[in-house]
C-alpha cells in the first residue's frame, strides 16, 4: 500500500521491525524514524543488522514482523521508488567514462544517452570533479571514485538516500577528505539520508542523529543527537570538547550495547610444554 505522508510525519519510519534469516535473528523489535530532510548514522557491531536496516528500507527486503514505511509508502515497489542506495564499493563500469558512469542512473530512467550526459556534466564542477568528466574509472583515484559513485546517487532524483559505508574501502586520509566533501555536498541537499558505517567520527560528522544497535539481534541501544560546535578545521573540530564528549557517548553505547562475548581459554599447563615465546 502507498500513500502520501501526512503532514509532520517521519520520513521513514520503521515500527517493531524484526528480520530473521531462518534461524538467526538479525533484527529484533526495532523502532526507528528520520525526520523530512534528517540525515541518521547507524553504528554498531559487525553482524547487528546495519546493512538490513537499509535493506528494508529500500523495499528490497521485508521484515517478518513491524512495519517499514517510506514518504508513506508501506509497498516494497513503492519504498524503492523513493530510495537510492550506494554501496561500499563503487561498482563503475570500467567501460565507461566517469561522465558515462553518473549519467547512467538517468539512462536507467529512460532518459537519451546524450540528454542524460548533458544533465550531469554541469554537476562534475559541483562535486569536484571538473576535467574528468571523460576519464575511466582506472584513471581516477579512489575517493574520485567515489564522488562519482556519489554523484550517480543523487542524479537518481530520490528523495531517500541510503549510504552503505560509502568510504569504507579507502584509506584513512583519503576517507577523511571524502567525509569533510560529502558532508558539505549533504548540507546542499534536501535529501533524507541513513547513513551506515562503522566509523564514530564518520557517524558524528555526517549525521544529524545516531543510533546504536546492539549485537545480533540488533535492537537500539541509543539515540543520540549530534550537535557540533563551528570549527575552522577538521582537526580543530575533532579535538573540541564537545565532539569528544560526542564521540564517547557512542562508544559508550556500543560498549553497553555490544554482547558479552567468553573469555578465551587458557590451555592446560603441562611440564613437557615450554612456555611461549613473545
Amino acid at each position: 500500500m502507498s500513500s502520501q505522508p501526512l503532514p509532520n510525519a517521519p520520513a521513514i519510519r520503521l515500527s517493531g521491525v524484526t528480520r530473521r534469516f531462518r534461524d538467526v535473528v538479525a533484527l529484533e523489535g526495532l523502532d526507528l524514524s528520520v525526520p523530512p530532510g534528517g540525515r541518521l548514522a547507524i553504528v554498531g557491531p559487525s553482524g547487528c543488522g546495519k546493512s538490513t536496516v537499509l535493506g528494508l528500507i529500500s523495499g528490497l527486503d521485508q521484515p517478518d514482523e513491524g512495519v517499514v514505511e517510506v514518504l508513506g509508502a508501506t509497498d516494497p515497489a513503492a519504498r524503492l521508488a523513493h530510495c537510492a542506495w550506494m554501496p561500499q564499493r563503487d561498482l563503475l563500469l570500467p567501460w565507461r567514462t566517469a561522465l558515462a558512469n553518473a549519467a547512467l542512473a538517468l539512462e536507467n530512467q529512460g532518459v537519451p544517452r546524450r540528454a542524460a550526459r548533458e544533465q550531469v556534466w554541469p554537476l562534475f564542477a559541483r562535486f569536484g570533479l571538473a576535467g574528468f568528466e571523460n576519464r575511466r574509472p582506472a584513471q581516477l583515484s579512489g575517493g574520485m571514485r567515489q564522488r562519482v559513485a556519489f554523484l550517480r546517487t543523487v542524479v537518481a532524483g530520490k528523495d531517500v538516500l541510503l549510504l552503505d559505508e560509502p568510504f569504507g574501502a579507502l584509506d584513512s586520509i583519503t576517507r577523511a577528505e571524502a567525509q569533510d566533501w560529502l558532508r558539505t555536498v549533504l548540507d546542499e541537499q534536501e535529501r533524507t539520508v541513513v547513513l551506515v558505517t562503522h566509523d564514530v567520527d564518520e557517524a558524528l560528522l555526517i549525521g544529524h542523529e545516531v543510533v546504536v544497535l546492539t549485537g545480533r539481534p540488533g535492537r537500539v541501544a541509543a539515540r543520540l543527537p549530534v550537535t557540533l560546535p563551528a570549527a575552522g578545521s577538521r582537526r580543530a573540530l575533532l579535538a573540541s570538547p564537545e565532539f569528544v564528549r560526542q564521540r564517547d557517548a557512542v562508544l559508550a553505547a556500543l560498549e553497553d550495547g555490544s554482547p558479552a562475548r567468553p573469555l578465551p581459554q587458557e590451555p592446560p599447563s603441562s611440564p613437557h610444554t615450554p612456555a611461549a615465546e613473545g
